[in-house]
Parts: structure tokens; sequence; C-alpha cells
């Protein structure tokens, strides 16, 4: 494997598993009462909350419902793709 197939291979596996945590912090918003500090949840919001407390800055809750984390699966899904889909940057330099 060169150096580019081990980098978009990598990055594949990040961008993935980022956009697995936002969904997951998405389905946490639905219970209010679960404490985002505890064990199996902290693995959830620690990686995701530097991307949304300051996103949560520029775009507020809409009717009292956080869209931050749906922003941001948006954009790591729209970076997965723009770099390593069909026709993404990293899979044309292969």
């Amino acid at each position: 494997m060169d150096a580019v197939a081990i980098a978009s291979w990598g990055l594949g596996i990040l961008l993935a598993l980022m956009t697995l945590l936002f969904i997951f912090r998405i389905v946490l918003t639905w219970y209010p009462q679960i404490d985002l500090n505890r064990f199996p949840f902290n693995l959830i919001a620690i990686p995701t909350e530097p991307f949304l407390a300051p996103s949560r800055k520029i775009v507020p809750p809409l009717g009292g419902v956080d869209i931050t984390p749906i922003i941001w699966v948006g954009i790591f899904s729209l970076l997965r793709e723009v770099l390593l889909g069909q026709q993404g940057l990293l899979r044309m330099m292969f």
C-alpha cells in the first residue's frame, strides 16, 4: 500500500466514525435525562462536543431542539463523499 491508500483508508474510518458518533448524539438528544458525563455516554460526548459548542453559538436551537448534530452529520458525510467517494479527490489521486 502506498501513502495515499493508507491516508484515504484512515481518513475514511475517521470520517465514518465521526458521522456515527454524531448520529448517536442525535439519538441521545431524545433522552434529556441522560447524563453525558457518565461512562458510556461520555464516549460519545467528548469527541463531538468540540464541534457542537461553537456551532451552537452560530445556530440557535429551533423550537428548543438542538439541530447542530444534524448539521455536523451533513458536513462529515459531505467531506467523506468529496474526498473518498467515487469521484472523490483522494480516489482520483489513486
